[in-house]
C-alpha cells in the first residue's frame, strides 16, 4: 500500500514539474513579443465574425472587422473605442474591469500565467482564470510552439465569447496612428 502511495506521489509531483516547465516556456515566448499582427474569428452568443488586429505590448488594439458596419475596435492604455464608420457610431469604454486588461498588458498576463490552471491535449495548452468579477477566462496557446491561439471569455452573465487568432507576424514596425484614439 505505502510503495502505491509513493509511486502516484511520485508521478504527481513529476507532472506538475512538466505542467510548470510549459507556463515558464510560455511565459519565456510572451517575453521575446513586442507586438503581432494576427487574424480572428469571434463567436459571441452564436454570432460569428472575423476580421484582422494589431497588438502591441502594453495595451495597445487595432482590430478591424470584415462587415457591413465597417466596425473597428482601438484600445490605448485605458480606453476601449468601438467605431461603425458606416453609420458614424463611436462608443467609449474603460478597459480596467475587462478581461482585456489580463491578456493585452505583458505583466499581467504573465501574472495571469502564473495564476491560471493549467490543462492540455494533444495540441493546445489552456490557462484557466476565474478573476475577482467571477469572469472565468480561459487563454489558449499551441503545445508546439506557445503561439497564442485565443481566449474565451465567460462573463458574470454567462455571455460566452470565443476569440480565436491565427498569428501572421510578430515583432515587425507598425505605425503609433493606428493606435490613435478619436475624440469624443
Amino acid at each position: 500500500m505505502f510503495k502505491k502511495l509513493l509511486l502516484i506521489l511520485l508521478i504527481n509531483l513529476y507532472f506538475q514539474d512538466l505542467l510548470a516547465d510549459e507556463k515558464q516556456k510560455i511565459i519565456e515566448k510572451i517575453t521575446e513579443i513586442k507586438n503581432f499582427k494576427f487574424n480572428f474569428e469571434q463567436i459571441t452568443n452564436s454570432r460569428k465574425e472575423v476580421g484582422n488586429c494589431f497588438l502591441v505590448f502594453d495595451n495597445k488594439l487595432h482590430c478591424s472587422y470584415y462587415d457591413d458596419k465597417e466596425k473597428e475596435i482601438i484600445i490605448n492604455d485605458t480606453t476601449l473605442v468601438i467605431i461603425q464608420k458606416r453609420y458614424n457610431k463611436t462608443y467609449f469604454y474603460p478597459i480596467k474591469n475587462s478581461p482585456f486588461v489580463k491578456i493585452l498588458n505583458k505583466k499581467n498576463l504573465i501574472n495571469f500565467i502564473q495564476k491560471a490552471k493549467i490543462e492540455m491535449d494533444q495540441n493546445n495548452i489552456s490557462l484557466i482564470y476565474e478573476d475577482e468579477n467571477k469572469q472565468i477566462i480561459n487563454i489558449l496557446f499551441e503545445k508546439e510552439n506557445y503561439n497564442l491561439l485565443g481566449w474565451e471569455i465567460e462573463d458574470k452573465f454567462q455571455n460566452k465569447i470565443y476569440f480565436y487568432l491565427k498569428i501572421i507576424s510578430i515583432n515587425n514596425d507598425y505605425e503609433p496612428a493606428l493606435f490613435k484614439v478619436p475624440l469624443p
